[in-house]
């Protein structure tokens, strides 16, 4: 599931200079069926209850398939599209892990989908926030982590954003096995975004 991701590149007509370490927390790049924008990487879920009843309090930034559409955590959110080259996953020990990156084999974006929100902070401030969706992983995935991002191809961005609930479930599946590339990420600063 990404904890961290990368955009290098253009998209949708926006272009931020190249980000080999994208953390929650930071402004990315999002689309919702109300326009593109830059969306907080994590929500702020104020106001919300989990299942006992007790304020949900720690910020989100991956929200589970299997259960997104039916947490009280996630009513009225709509459904977004964060763009990404890649994200990272680790493996090992403490003080020990080896980052991994992972990408498309043919090179192409990845689309995540994501739930957005917008938070009513003191004073009127208001956060424009966005969490992405994860789901069981591929084959690809397997090996470094236990889930992965719900990955869309660009002609379901549309499916995703203005289908139904049943139709946007149709698309939480894992990405097709065979279409991911995971390599060694040595070479990231991982103090810098």
């Amino acid at each position: 599931m990404p904890g961290r991701f990368f955009l290098t590149e253009e998209v949708w007509g926006m272009a931020d200079a190249p980000r080999l370490n994208i953390a929650p927390g930071q402004e990315v790049i999002t689309r919702t069926s109300d326009g593109i924008g830059h969306m907080r990487w994590g929500m702020i879920p104020v106001g919300r209850v989990n299942a006992r009843g007790r304020p949900v309090m720690e910020t989100i930034i991956n929200a589970r398939s299997e259960t997104v559409f039916d947490k009280s955590a996630f009513a009225d959110v709509k459904r977004a599209i964060v763009p990404a080259n890649g994200w990272y996953e680790w493996t090992g020990e403490k003080r020990r892990k080896q980052p991994w990156r992972i990408t498309r084999k043919d090179g192409g974006l990845l689309y995540f989908a994501a739930i957005s929100d917008v938070w009513n902070g003191p004073g009127g401030v208001q956060v424009y926030q966005v969490a992405t969706i994860t789901c069981a992983p591929s084959a690809d995935v397997r090996d470094i982590h236990h889930r992965m991002g719900v990955i869309l191809s660009e002609n379901q961005c549309e499916q995703w954003l203005d289908g139904s609930e049943n139709d946007a479930k149709l698309l939480m599946v894992p990405f097709p096995d065979g279409g991911l590339h995971v390599e060694k990420a040595d070479d990231v600063d991982w103090n810098g975004a």
